[in-house]
């Protein structure tokens, strides 16, 4: 399968925007965008030229697809169903986004970043339902459960994940229970709900050219 493998930091400073990707290390000064907050390469910090409306539109795309960690085929994909369903397609995708478990794993503080959910996802960590389940992709739907399977509780980056999630702090929208390494989607996030400053509109525009 095709994966992203040059820096994150690169991705972050690429967009100008802090995507924490890196976890912890984001609220750290080692942040390679609070070091470098400037476009990556020998013209980073060149002055930048005015974008057309194409080029305003790929990049609140790549921003959105980096956030979340999907390549091109996969992010068109979940447009595709989102354009399908009714309702407002840009904030149909949003959602199909926030369904994924590797970002409900993220977002309930069982990971520090959606890079390393998916990667503990793929190795078996964790049960939805009380079921096995190693897709990263796996949508979840309201009233699921998620939970550390019993033999991965003592896992070092889970366990610091649990550790330092009151500094991202959980969505209204889950229910963390510490004690017993588990949560559940209390109901599904609306747009107002999601506050990363990515304007969905912009990439419907761009597809629908």
């Amino acid at each position: 399968m095709a994966r992203y493998t040059d820096s994150s930091c690169r991705l972050c400073r690429r967009e100008n925007l802090k995507l924490f990707l890196k976890g912890d290390r984001c609220y750290s000064e080692k942040c390679a965008f609070e070091r470098r907050g400037y476009a990556p390469g020998d013209h980073g910090q060149a002055h930048k030229k005015q974008r057309s409306d194409y080029g305003v539109q790929l990049r609140e795309k790549q921003k959105l697809k980096r956030l979340y960690g999907l390549l091109e085929k996969q992010f068109r994909g979940y447009f595709k169903k989102a354009d399908q369903q009714k309702g407002i397609t840009g904030t149909n995708l949003l959602i199909f986004l926030e369904r994924r478990l590797d970002n409900m794993i993220f977002r309930m503080g069982m990971a520090n970043s959606r890079v390393e959910a998916r990667q503990l996802i793929s190795h078996g960590h964790f049960l939805i339902n009380g079921k096995a389940v190693n897709i990263p992709s796996y949508l979840l739907k309201a009233g699921d459960q998620v939970s550390v399977k019993e033999g991965s509780r003592k896992i070092t980056r889970v366990l610091e994940a649990m550790e330092t999630v009151a500094r991202r702090g959980v969505p209204h929208w889950l229910e963390l229970d510490k004690e017993n390494f588990k949560a559940s989607i209390k109901l599904l996030p609306v747009r107002e709900d999601l506050t990363m400053p990515v304007q969905e509109q912009l990439v419907v525009e761009l597809y629908s050219k």
